[in-house]
């Protein structure tokens, strides 16, 4: 569960919309740390071959069919997720990695 701003939200709830976006062929949804809302949410998507899609346009497909605090402020494409050798997704990795990427982005950014 990611807690944004004291709203709950569930990531399996946000992957359930992405998925139906015809060009998406797999989401994970993570909550990275936020230093005013406490998390924000994160949708790692793989898009289907040969596609491509702004992350603009996954947001807005979100919009309407999950309430606003749950529609992803960041949209990462990847073509793989991180995963054990039993085949099951590390969400951890990808919360880790997002932060560290989010840092060092904001530290840029000053």
């Amino acid at each position: 569960m990611i807690n944004r701003s004291g709203e709950n939200v569930y990531p399996v709830e946000v992957e359930n919309v992405i998925y139906r976006h015809p060009k998406v062929a797999d989401v994970q949804v993570i909550g990275v740390p936020d230093e005013r809302l406490g998390e924000e949410v994160c949708a790692w998507v793989r898009l289907k071959d040969n596609v491509e899609a702004p992350a603009e346009e996954i947001k807005h497909f979100c919009k309407g069919k999950v309430s606003h605090f749950k529609v992803p402020r960041y949209i990462r494409f990847v073509d793989e997720f991180p995963m054990t050798v039993t085949g099951k997704v590390q969400k951890f990795k990808k919360r880790n990695e997002e932060a560290k990427m989010l840092r060092s982005t904001s530290t840029n950014c000053k």
